[in-house]
């Protein structure tokens, strides 16, 4: 599901089962990321699949890339794996107004 950054950031603060996923490469995930993100890198093809079967399927997934593509389409994987809810980040990290961080 495609949410805009506003809706986005409510629906993640205000939830208690929630996972924020960066699917960015290791080099973009250390130019700056928000917070507490778990990188997973959805150019691995396959390995990027093996992370995620690790992930628990019950949480819900806050998924972030550069600008959107990404992320969206591996919304798209985690759907057709079985994750109830993984909501993508409309305009990516380029659109953030919020803090990053680095490594």
């Amino acid at each position: 599901m495609n949410l805009s950054q506003e809706d986005w950031v409510a629906q993640f603060e205000a939830d208690e089962n929630a996972v924020l996923l960066d699917v960015r490469t290791e080099d973009e995930y250390n130019d700056g990321y928000i917070e507490n993100a778990l990188n997973i890198d959805i150019n691995k093809g396959q390995a990027f699949i093996y992370e995620l079967e690790e992930l628990d399927k019950n949480k819900n997934y806050y998924v972030y890339c550069r600008s959107g593509a990404r992320s969206a389409k591996a919304c798209q994987i985690m759907n057709e794996m079985g994750f109830n809810n993984a909501y993508n980040l409309l305009g990516g990290i380029l659109d953030w107004d919020g803090e990053t961080v680095t490594p």
